[in-house]
């Protein structure tokens, strides 16, 4: 087995430690990769919240970036020296219809999540990217183009694909109208992506400390969202609506933005939705979610990334920071997304 140093969540501690973890040899199609950097999102503090209360020590991260520095005998695309990132999911069942369809995110046997999930083989509980290294089956890592910055790449293939997904699947491109709600780490990639797509990008806030940021990522119009006679101003005016907020909200008066049988698509994490079926239905309108994104979706998006010099824009911490991250990221003090440098782990092993 191959150790590595890890920032370990668990029962036994208030806060994370810097602690040895475990990887699994390299099986025929596997690649170990040195993390260099790996993002802080959303999602992994509601993981880090749950933590103490399950026996199964928790190692967060989903968004990394690093260098190959092994590969198994079946692997021939990748190579050590590679520089590759890996997103927030290893593995598929690769038999069921979604999986032959290049539908990996959508497993009917549920894909294997990059930490707090079960390897398909062994069974043992995977870990993620707060760590020294990580090791992955190859088809779940990704070659990192040339260009883009190994730091402010990482938060793509989170926050980065998963706006990617419906800009792509509901075929935005030159002369669409986007509609963006919230301004976050989400947010700001979902304008930069849907801007370099060619369309008209309307991004809704509730704060409007932060007009001037979205005009300053791209946006072609902001309205702040409590002002009732702008939003009534955007009646009908929408193709698509990627609503990226975090809290329970109401979409109705988003919905009301969109044209005719047009879309909002829910991206955020959000314990409820109440919604006016008015609103769906005096447009007959549709509300939709997605997650993340397939292997080839992925490639796509970072290749486009790549052409269009598309990064997020990153607070860069050392590994020993985390608890700054994960306290400043609940009170929505980040602009745009945290990205922990885990080449710095374990300098400091009170991280």
């Amino acid at each position: 087995m191959r150790e590595t140093l890890a920032l370990l969540f668990d029962s036994a501690h208030p806060s994370a430690s810097v602690e040895t973890i475990r990887r699994r040899d390299l099986r025929d199609d596997d690649v170990a990769l040195d993390v260099w950097f790996c993002g802080v999102c959303a999602s992994d503090l509601h993981a880090i919240e749950h933590a103490h209360s399950h026996d199964t020590p928790l190692v967060p991260g989903h968004e990394m970036t690093g260098r190959v520095s092994a590969v198994g005998p079946g692997v021939s695309d990748l190579r050590p020296g590679d520089l590759v990132a890996v997103g927030n999911i290893v593995d598929s069942c690769g038999e069921c219809e979604e999986c032959r369809a290049g539908l990996e995110n959508y497993c009917r046997h549920f894909p294997t999540p990059t930490y707090g999930g079960t390897d398909r083989r062994d069974g043992t509980v995977t870990c993620g990217g707060w760590s020294g290294e990580m090791v992955a089956r190859s088809r779940f890592v990704h070659r990192l183009p040339a260009g883009l910055d190994a730091a402010a790449a990482a938060p793509l293939m989170c926050a980065g694909v998963t706006v990617w997904e419906p800009l792509r699947n509901y075929a935005v491109g030159r002369g669409s109208r986007v509609g963006v709600v919230g301004l976050g780490g989400l947010g700001h990639l979902a304008i930069r992506f849907a801007v370099a797509l060619g369309a008209h990008v309307t991004v809704f806030t509730t704060s409007p400390t932060k007009v001037d940021a979205a005009s300053a990522l791209g946006a072609h119009d902001v309205v702040v969202s409590s002002d009732t006679a702008s939003m009534q101003a955007r009646g009908r005016t929408l193709d698509l609506v990627v609503d990226t907020g975090s809290g329970s909200h109401d979409p109705s008066p988003y919905l009301d933005t969109l044209r005719i049988g047009a879309t909002m698509c829910v991206l955020g994490i959000a314990e409820r939705i109440d919604v006016s079926s008015f609103s769906l239905r005096w447009g007959r309108h549709q509300l939709t979610g997605s997650g993340t994104g397939s292997v080839r979706s992925t490639r796509e998006m970072l290749a486009f990334a790549a052409d269009h010099a598309i990064t997020a824009e990153v607070e860069l911490l050392p590994a020993s920071a985390h608890e700054e991250a994960q306290r400043r990221l609940r009170a929505s003090d980040v602009r745009w997304r945290f990205v922990l440098d885990l080449r710095t782990l374990g300098r400091d092993r009170s991280s």
